[in-house]
């Protein structure tokens, strides 16, 4: 395949992914309350840190998104962040919030350890959900999530978003006509040394798996189906750091990590993540032009150029093409932090969405897996499973 006739199936391929609609429905099949006929999905947000400052100026410039309340513990910062994107109402407490302004969609970028617990005040007052990762503390928990939302006719997604890049879309498709062959093995990996600006990184329940590895298993699943097994090591290398908000705090959660999984369909992949990772590119991954993601066949391989939530291309070789050649793919304006945005819009047109919740209890059931076959020493049979090929 060369270059212009692959550039011609992506938008192709990208075309017929926007074209798809059906309607979301609840557990029962029927129409779910969150079509609105294209008309603008009210958010509410809460947790106003850093990550909220990468989603507000993409939701900001959503046509089907409308900011209409904020929420932050620390009440300067919800009042602040209200400020700045002209919206009156802001609130301290999540039960405030959710007697305040009505809203259709809560965007809930707290701390993670306080993902489920939210999650769950805010289905049971009526509020769709995205989360960013993980949707809760443990499997067990995030299952009953689904459950309750499915009870009252809502939708909850979790972040990441990775399956939704073009270069994602491509790697699929090359595995789906075997361009690769008899698929084998994988590996991803991503790290940096860490972030500084909150001790929630390094206290129970945190870590480096749901931080940084989320991606990759994200990613490998979703190209090459659910794993049926996990087996780990994981540790601690630096059992003190510094944080912006509480100072320095003995780390209790892993901050590096290897974990191998075996899929269904007898593909082994792995994934390493740590906070301990010297990189160049920093925390921010600007000018990473390297293959982070690798898949190996029996007739071809496969490598993601940059990182999976900031993807530029994929480098491929194959036995009638042998010399790899890198496609450059167009992201289409993808960004990872497009989460919330793309299901404003899937909720006001009746798209339904690539990323999907089964999906992310599957990578949460991975991250958990991990922690306990480290514990045991033991390999960890999994439970779940999603819809696949995802495309």
């Amino acid at each position: 395949m060369n270059r212009k006739k692959f550039l011609s199936n992506a938008g192709l391929l990208g075309a017929a992914a926007m074209i798809s609609p059906s309607l979301l429905a609840g557990a029962s099949g029927k129409k779910s309350k969150v079509v609105t006929n294209e008309k603008k999905i009210r958010v509410g947000l809460i947790g106003c840190g850093s990550v909220s400052t990468q989603y507000l100026p993409h939701l900001s410039k959503s046509p089907y998104a409308e900011l209409v309340s904020f929420c932050d513990i620390r009440p300067e910062r919800a009042q602040k962040t209200a400020a700045q994107y002209k919206v009156d109402n802001w609130y301290p407490h999540i039960d405030q919030m959710l007697k305040g302004v009505p809203f259709d969609l809560l965007v809930n970028t707290t701390d993670m350890q306080e993902h489920g617990r939210l999650n769950r005040i805010a289905l049971l007052a009526g509020k769709n959900i995205w989360c960013e990762k993980p949707l809760a503390s443990s499997y067990a928990a995030g299952k009953e999530l689904l459950a309750m939302a499915k009870q009252k006719g809502l939708r909850i997604w979790g972040a990441p978003a990775v399956v939704n890049s073009p270069q994602f879309a491509f790697m699929a498709q090359q595995i789906k006509e075997g361009k690769l062959g008899n698929i084998a093995a994988a590996h991803g990996h991503y790290g940096h040394t860490g972030p500084d600006w909150s001790a929630f990184f390094y206290e129970k329940g945190g870590g480096s798996l749901p931080d940084l590895g989320v991606y990759n298993i994200a990613t490998l699943t979703g190209l090459l189906g659910p794993a049926v097994s996990v087996v780990s090591m994981t540790n601690i290398i630096t059992p003190t750091r510094n944080t912006g908000n509480k100072g320095l705090v003995k780390v209790a959660a892993e901050d590096n990590a290897h974990v191998l999984f075996e899929h269904k369909s007898g593909v082994l992949s792995h994934i390493q993540c740590g906070f301990n990772y010297f990189d160049p590119y920093g925390h921010g991954g600007a000018g990473q032009e390297r293959p982070t993601v690798s898949i190996y066949g029996s007739k071809g391989n496969m490598q993601l150029v940059g990182y999976d939530w900031h993807p530029l291309g994929v480098d491929m070789a194959t036995v009638d093409n042998p010399k790899t050649e890198r496609f450059q793919i167009d992201a289409g304006g993808y960004v990872w932090q497009e989460g919330a945005s793309v299901i404003c819009e899937c909720m006001a047109t009746g798209k339904e969405p690539r990323i999907n919740v089964e999906h992310s209890l599957h990578v949460l059931e991975i991250i958990e897996a991990a922690w306990r076959s480290q514990d045991s020493g033991k390999r960890i049979p999994l439970q779940s499973t999603f819809n696949w090929p995802m495309l």
